[in-house]
């Protein structure tokens, strides 16, 4: 049993303790990590705290909110298992090894239990600790909250775990494992767009709203009964929000977290020794076909035919461009936020507040940036896999190729950034300098985001890796989203002061002074030194690191 974790023990501590010490590096994003814990946790405690002064109809409004993230994580963790599960127990390169060695499958299984969970729910356990830990101190919980809490964390994360795994395994026996990662694909990104449009259609800002608290009374009485008590996610929920409410603990909730992640662990085992090899048998087998190959014109340009090659490799694997339909998704519902702001009822003047949201906004557009970055563009490198070698030893140099690389994913991110700004401006009403302002700071903040995802992805590449989900769990993914963060966080910040002083200015008078207009094009070029800088240090590390690896 040992030898089946020693490969994950020794990639965790080669990530995090190389040499078998802990690093500054490692102590810094321990630090910064711990400070986006804290920041979270203090978004949660106001906004939990806004409901909870709004009487009994907050508290309500405030546990149902509870009761929502605990099935929308419990869900999203199920479609993630079952995704990162295909490739890890069926199409992993060692399970050759493993078929050849006296490891039953259930000994298998364990493993793949363990480091499946570790790798796809580790971020969302972590960053959900702090909301929920947010309850327990609006809430004045007593100290046996924080125990439960966490326990109730870890046994929603195992429930999904097994569930996932378990039906992966089941279905690999019906479909080959290439298709039915294909199907879980379509099915999570269906699922993904319809919670949305869900939540949204549900209008959660006009359940925020006093004045129209009298019209929801008999919706909010229902609102108290329990929310699905067969799942699992609301037998954490239910048990946490009794706990909150009368400070009791309710054994038989608790014995079923206790449990249940047991009973689902065996049940997977027995499934796995039943269906393992004829599921990898399957696993094996190719889809058929075939495909005529024409003469096409040879064109010389290098530029054209790597993004012909690219924009192949992008489309043939499912997996990726399937998520474009999320992200297109994801794009309205932001947008339709903007729209579905009641800013009318904001105590600030109208013309101050739409722009604050406006450049607010910025933030909020390059964070998004950032996780997309980090999902399609930090893995891009890695991925080449053994093809890499081909690449090093065409005439393409490195610093080409990594421009052709950039220059390829900064097109899409920035006509995405574009449309999220200029969208959302027209939606505010936004007029004056806060255009130009929000549009060139957002561009700023893209294209150095880019740049920071394809320097660190090239710093880290791991070429060996099996799947997506095991690179993004990597210290490299983790440094990048610390790094893309704390430089959107510095360009925001460098460009507040001018900015809100021109913007005022307009606001009062309907002109831009010159000097303010000057000391903004000042704070522009600051901003993009400081962009520059941080996208040409990452790209030169990462070309070095590629051309000595």
């Amino acid at each position: 049993m040992k030898t089946l974790f020693f490969p994950l023990a020794c990639s965790l501590r080669n990530r995090f303790l190389p040499g078998g010490h802990l690093p500054l590096r490692t102590g810094a994003i321990l630090l910064f990590g711990l400070a986006l814990f804290a920041a979270l946790y203090l978004v949660s405690f106001k906004t939990v705290s806004y409901f909870h002064r709004q009487n009994e109809l907050g508290i309500i409004l405030s546990l149902k909110i509870f009761q929502m993230a605990w099935l929308i994580m419990f869900t999203m963790l199920i479609f993630s298992t079952m995704v990162s599960g295909i490739s890890a127990l069926f199409l992993s390169n060692d399970n050759e090894i493993f078929c050849a060695a006296p490891v039953p499958p259930e000994r298998l299984y364990l493993m793949r239990f363990v480091s499946t969970i570790l790798y796809t729910s580790w971020m969302m356990l972590i960053f959900s600790l702090p909301v929920f830990g947010a309850y327990g101190s609006v809430f004045n919980a007593g100290h046996l909250y924080w125990p439960l809490m966490v326990l109730s964390v870890l046994s929603t994360a195992a429930m999904a775990g097994g569930i996932g795994l378990a039906l992966t395994v089941l279905l690999v026996n019906i479909f080959p494992a290439r298709r039915t990662k294909d199907i879980v694909v379509y099915l999570s990104l269906l699922f993904g767009i319809l919670l949305y449009l869900v939540i949204r259609l549900i209008r959660p800002e006009d359940l925020a709203d006093p004045e129209k608290f009298p019209d929801f009374l008999e919706y909010l009485s229902a609102m108290q009964t329990p929310a699905a008590p067969l799942l699992p996610p609301s037998w954490a929920s239910n048990m946490l929000s009794s706990y909150l409410q009368e400070g009791q603990t309710d054994l038989l909730l608790t014995a079923l977290l206790l449990l249940t992640p047991c009973i689902l662990f065996f049940a997977g085992e027995r499934i796995m020794g039943h269906w393992f090899f004829s599921g990898f048998s399957k696993a094996q087998e190719s889809f058929g076909g075939f495909h005529r190959f024409k003469e096409k014109p040879y064109h010389p340009s290098p530029m054209r035919w790597f993004f012909r090659r690219e924009l192949h490799l992008f489309m043939r694997d499912s997996s990726e461009w399937s998520q474009l339909f999320l992200v297109g998704a994801l794009i309205v519902v932001y947008l339709y936020n903007f729209k579905a702001l009641p800013l009318d009822r904001s105590p600030m003047p109208l013309e101050y507040i739409t722009n604050l949201v406006s450049y607010a906004n910025i933030g909020l557009t390059g964070f998004l940036i950032s996780s997309l970055s980090a999902r399609f563009v930090y893995p891009a490198i890695g991925s080449e896999g053994s093809g890499f070698d081909l690449i090093r030893a065409s005439p393409l140099g490195t610093g080409r190729y990594m421009l052709y690389k950039y220059t390829f994913y900064v097109i899409p991110f920035s006509c995405l950034a574009l449309v999220l700004l200029i969208v959302s401006n027209h939606l505010l009403q936004i007029k004056g300098p806060m255009v130009w302002i929000s549009v060139c700071t957002g561009l700023i903040i893209t294209w150095s985001v880019v740049a920071l995802a394809l320097g660190f992805g090239a710093m880290y590449a791991d070429f060996k890796a099996e799947n997506r989900a095991a690179v993004l769990g990597g210290f490299g993914a983790i440094l990048f989203l610390f790094s893309a963060l704390t430089l959107e966080l510095a360009i925001i910040g460098i460009g507040s002061v001018p900015a809100y002083r021109l913007v005022r200015s307009f606001v009062k008078t309907g002109e831009a002074p010159l000097i303010l207009t000057a000391g903004s094009l000042l704070m522009l070029t600051v901003m993009v030194f400081v962009a520059l800088l941080a996208a040409l240090l990452s790209i030169k590390k990462g070309i070095i690191n590629l051309e000595s690896g």
